[in-house]
């Protein structure tokens, strides 16, 4: 029996049709295997594990998230490891939404679990098949502590003009309704890391971390503690993204339910899963956009220029609120990969400071690297964002507690 798991975290990410797990080690940052479930319950339902330099996909019926992660274990022990006899130190649970109650790591139990169900009326297309993931874990595999780390826990201190939207406070506060943010797991990890390149302490730095992926979220972080976020109360708030709208006017929607007939479920599907680049050109995969637009798309370029300029507004919206910048920092698939959008999101910004040298911004890597000029007066990066290490390492800090 391979003792190569001893001490490491099984971090797993469920979603409603999909199931995201990688085991690693916190201290080390080795990753010990990883995969995906996709279309569990469905037709076509498969899941890909990788582990030591092997990569096997099975397509097989998943009728569930308990069956995805047990066959899942099956592959680990295939390679010699058996999850629940192999000394793991936790189970870490990504969670997208902690309302008002959660806003740190936490050790699951069956009152947690019965928390975070009545605040899934927040996020009731992540919480619920997060809920799914956790209790097909916690059978499964009985005696390794499970911990659920939120996306929303970084951004829970945001200062209250921040925070509050311009409602009836009476019944803002009856519905939980504030901005609450996302992706706060990368965006604090990236501020760190960020830190950690340039050998100064967090607390020194002001910083905008811009997290574009198909989901894209912006931050503004003084000395460490962010201080506005382009998410709300709920995912679909801020940048233009993948398939959501981001930022509209509300009036929109009562506009669509008035003339256009639409109900709020179909107004819901559009603004969350055909808007956004989607919705402008067709698609959301910017090397397929990148194609539209050198072939002469009209559509995709216009996609591209809406994306850019809700980008650079709110770039410059966070310049001010935090009164000086030290760095400027992309991560996501996007942010790490796509080029052009970083040249473009702070092209001609000289008097503020920002100079972005062609060649290095060129480049591709997995590591932590500098784009800016050396005569730049603020630091412009990319840093990899690492969501399940972040997770590992809180869970690993929370049953280090027990």
């Amino acid at each position: 029996m391979s003792t190569a798991a001893a001490g490491a975290v099984l971090v797993l990410n469920a979603g409603s049709s999909s199931l995201k797990y990688q085991l690693l080690h916190p201290d080390t940052q080795e990753v010990l295997a990883d995969g995906i479930a996709e279309r569990i319950g469905d037709e076509g339902s498969s899941i890909t594990h990788e582990q030591d330099g092997e990569e096997i996909t099975e397509s097989l019926p998943l009728p569930d998230h308990h069956a995805a992660i047990e066959r899942a274990m099956r592959f680990f022990a295939d390679h010699g490891t058996d999850l629940r006899t192999a000394g793991l130190r936790a189970v870490g649970h990504r969670v997208v939404h902690g309302g008002r109650t959660f806003y740190r790591p936490t050790l699951i139990s069956v009152e947690v679990i019965a928390e975070i169900s009545r605040i899934s009326t927040l996020a009731p297309l992540h919480n619920p098949a997060n809920l799914i993931g956790i209790e097909a874990a916690r059978s499964l595999l009985p005696d390794v502590p499970s911990v659920a780390v939120f996306d929303t826990a970084f951004f829970h201190s945001l200062p209250d003009a921040a925070a509050t939207y311009a409602i009836d406070r009476g019944v803002a506060s009856l519905h939980a309704i504030r901005r609450y943010g996302f992706h706060g797991t990368s965006h604090e990890y990236v501020s760190e890391q960020v830190a950690a390149f340039l050998d100064r302490p967090v607390g020194d730095l002001n910083q905008i971390v811009l997290h574009l992926g198909n989901g894209a979220s912006a931050s503004a972080i003084a000395g460490g503690r962010p201080i506005d976020t382009s998410m709300g109360m709920t995912p679909l708030e801020g940048l233009v993204m993948g398939t959501r709208s981001g930022d509209l006017d509300p009036g929109i929607v009562m506009h669509l339910n008035r003339v256009a007939k639409l109900g709020v479920d179909q107004i819901d599907t559009l603004l969350n899963k055909q808007s956004g680049l989607r919705g402008l050109c067709g698609e959301y995969d910017f090397r397929a956009i990148t194609e539209k637009i050198a072939a002469g798309d009209d559509g995709a370029r216009k996609a591209y220029d809406v994306y850019i300029h809700r980008l650079r507004r709110y770039i410059g919206a966070y310049m001010i609120e935090l009164g000086r910048v030290d760095a400027i920092t992309f991560t996501a698939g996007v942010g790490e990969n796509a080029a052009g959008v970083r040249a473009d999101a702070l092209a001609d910004l000289q008097n503020y400071g920002i100079i972005i040298d062609d060649e290095r911004n060129a480049l591709r890597g997995k590591h932590a690297r500098r784009i800016s000029a050396d005569e730049s007066t603020i630091e412009v990066l990319v840093v990899p964002t690492n969501e399940e290490l972040a997770i590992a390492r809180q869970s690993a800090e929370v049953v280090a507690e027990l």
